[in-house]
């Protein structure tokens, strides 16, 4: 496992992390401890030092496993979780230094840590970043020994490039996969000016990305990829990375032809995001532990061909740029 710097962190992180949004099971079903500390454990024993987790995943239950997880290893893993989505309604006016105070004194609580490496926002409001108020707070939660570092998780490249117009953003969580290619544009370049770090989220679309969905293939309710296709729940830039889902399978087999004889495509599809140096890590999830050495086999993957870097863009162009690009 190689890794990379997270910008003003100073971390050394692996370059494939993980992303617990669906530790413990799947999007909609019960969270299932042990599955989840299986999970924890393979990413660990494979290189990961670098685990991402919020407030709101299981209620809590995603972070108190992953505190337990990493209180028990001897290695230096870092963890990275979020907050602000508690808040109901999630609107500006809902933001205040006291309630995010709260939030990050749980999260403490929940993972029994001492100090949050790096606590972010959790794509707030486009309000909250004309806020310095806001962002003013973990200044001081950061004096007091609470965090390390700031963050912002963010959906749009405009939040991105306002978020590091503070001083004290330490990095940017943000969505780039084979299907969301306008975070290396401009943005890619900023981040790498103000030595802001790039945290890769969604990189597989919600799992369309490894080859392995058809037409056919069910999601259950309280699935995401079931109940938010037009950002009926949170932005449904989320969900298969904002693709129509015909559409999306159209370019998979694109990208079969691509790449023929994968048995997944999903460490293509890492690879493709660790090709630009502006990301620091890329964080897959993983509903089961069987899939977490398939997602850490990008890492020994050679580079991706000028050729192939080329084919990806063309697909891109064709069949997703036109519904998707200018939206975030």
């Amino acid at each position: 496992m190689k890794h990379r710097t997270l910008g003003k962190t100073g971390f050394e992180v692996s370059e494939i992390g993980l992303g617990t949004w669906q530790v413990g099971g799947k999007w909609g079903s019960p969270f299932d401890h042990d599955q989840a500390e299986r999970i924890l454990h393979a990413a660990i024993d494979g290189g990961v030092n670098f685990i991402d987790t919020a407030d709101v995943y299981s209620g809590g239950e995603s972070e108190a496993i992953v505190g337990r997880v990493v209180k028990a290893r001897s290695e230096r893993i870092y963890v990275a979780t979020k907050c602000g989505r508690r808040l109901s309604p999630h609107t500006n006016e809902s933001y205040t230094p006291r309630a995010l105070r709260s939030f990050v004194e749980d999260s403490l609580r929940n993972a029994r840590l001492e100090a949050l490496d790096l606590i972010q926002l959790h794509c707030p409001p486009w309000e909250v970043y004309y806020r310095p108020d806001i962002f003013g707070l973990f200044e001081r939660l950061k004096e007091e020994g609470k965090i390390l570092n700031l963050g912002v998780s963010v959906e749009k490249v405009e939040e991105a490039l306002k978020a590091i117009e503070y001083p004290n953003v330490a990095s940017v969580q943000i969505i780039f996969n084979l299907f969301r290619h306008r975070p290396s544009e401009l943005f890619f370049r900023e981040a790498r000016k103000k030595n802001v770090g790039i945290i890769v989220r969604v990189p597989l679309a919600s799992g369309l990305l490894t080859g392995a969905f058809g037409k056919h293939t069910p999601f259950h309710p309280g699935d995401h990829r079931h109940d938010n296709r037009q950002g009926q729940q949170f932005d449904k830039g989320e969900t298969f990375s904002g693709v129509d889902y015909e559409t999306g399978l159209k370019a998979i087999e694109a990208l079969k032809k691509l790449f023929p004889g994968r048995e997944s495509l999903a460490p293509i599809a890492l690879r493709w995001v660790l090709m630009f140096e502006a990301v620091s890590t890329v964080i897959p999830g993983a509903s089961r532990p069987g899939q977490v050495p398939t997602n850490l086999s990008a890492a020994a993957l050679p580079a991706l061909t000028e050729a192939e870097m080329q084919g990806v863009r063309a697909i891109y162009e064709r069949y997703i740029k036109d519904p998707v690009h200018y939206l975030w």
